[in-house]
């Protein structure tokens, strides 16, 4: 047999190469100078992107004004008798297809649509809604080789007038915790589509569960804002429990110990409230309030939490355990039993108890003193 000697091999695996280097792409301006752009938009904890290329209205000195829709962009399915299909619609840009990509699943126009990246379509028409089109053919060239059974899903969209917009651009408006109205706009009109996150609370609880379980959960005070997302949202409670002790005794043992103060008390007992076991968040709450390295302010804030409840009596109770456990404090005992005695209607102790706060105003508090000299002029005005 033959041998073949070792440069010979060298000097087909250079030309081999070289070949592959001669065939590849490089990078030249785009095509048309559409040039490429993205815009991105969260929306809660959901990521969404759109990927495209810009044209513009006047090009090469062209003046397109007024022959972008129905001209330069043919309506309905069209057969530019280029590509495969005979049936296109527009790619909603320039060049490659337009595509967009969903961390999540979302609801497009009301309609479900799994995670993933689509290319986007528009069917243009002359009269009637427009469609937007999102198919699950996101590798393609424009819309050369649409074909309809690659459809993940079809919505109608009604277009917009719009302010003259030279290059087409794609932006997100309505921007809310769960949901956002994307949009095309270009020349004069603008073509939204809403998008919406179900269950948005879910994701977040999802994403929370995932962090805790790597570096965030080695600090007690991630476990409590887990727990205190669940109360506030009224979602996930019994495992919103579960991550409240955890803040308070020990998210990992002997690596991250937990801590008993009063912002972990107060947010179990928040976690015990939105479950309805009332009984048991009181009694979660009086332990927070009676911890010696509780501040005065911190029993304050909870004061005029029930307070603006509508919880008079029991926030009266507060307010009198404060002065108690903090003799020494002058200023927010004393606006605490103002407020208090303001409330229950005892005008007596209550201007005599603002007028002590007002001696002793902290530096902390001076920018807010003519609001406290006003509720005491109100108050003796009655």
């Amino acid at each position: 047999m033959k041998r073949t000697s070792i440069p010979f091999l060298i000097l087909c695996l250079i030309a081999s190469s070289t070949l592959g280097q001669e065939l590849s792409e490089i990078s030249t301006p785009p095509d048309g100078d559409n040039e490429k752009a993205e815009v991105s938009q969260w929306v809660g904890p959901v990521k969404v992107s759109i990927a495209y290329h810009s044209p513009r209205v006047h090009f090469k000195g062209a003046e397109r004004t007024g022959h972008i829709w129905g001209e330069l962009i043919q309506y309905g399915f069209f057969d530019d008798g280029f590509g495969p299909s005979k049936a296109m619609p527009w790619r909603a840009g320039a060049n490659e297809s337009t595509t967009i990509t969903f961390s999540h699943d979302v609801k497009v126009e009301g309609k479900d649509l799994k995670a993933g990246t689509y290319a986007l379509f528009l069917d243009v028409e002359k009269s009637g809604p427009w469609n937007w089109i999102f198919s699950n053919n996101a590798t393609g060239w424009g819309s050369y080789q649409y074909e309809q059974k690659n459809d993940a899903l079809r919505v109608p969209a009604t277009p917009q007038d719009a302010p003259f917009t030279e290059f087409l651009s794609y932006g997100f408006d309505d921007r809310l915790p769960a949901s956002a109205t994307a949009f095309l706009q270009w020349e004069n009109k603008r073509i939204p589509f809403k998008i919406e996150v179900p269950s948005v609370n879910d994701v977040y609880v999802a994403k929370i569960r995932a962090d805790l379980q790597s570096w965030p959960g080695f600090n007690y005070r991630n476990w409590q804002n887990a727990a205190q997302f669940c109360a506030d949202n009224k979602v996930n409670l019994e495992e919103g429990l579960i991550w409240a002790e955890k803040a308070i005794k020990e998210p990992f043992r002997g690596a991250a110990l937990g801590h008993e103060d009063f912002a972990t008390l107060q947010t179990k007992a928040a976690v015990l409230s939105a479950m309805g076991r009332e009984p048991e968040a009181d009694a979660t709450m009086d332990k927070a309030l009676r911890l010696p390295a509780t501040e005065p302010i911190s029993i304050h804030q909870y004061e005029m939490r029930l307070l603006r409840a509508g919880k008079k009596e029991k926030a009266m109770d507060i307010f009198q355990l404060n002065f108690k456990q903090h003799p020494a404090e002058k200023f927010y005992t004393y606006v605490g039993l103002a407020r208090g005695y303001t409330a229950t209607g005892d005008k007596e102790r209550a201007i005599k108890n603002w007028e002590t706060a007002l001696q002793n105003v902290p530096e902390s508090q001076k920018a807010n003193r003519a609001v406290y000299e006003k509720a005491l002029k109100d108050l003796k005005e009655k």
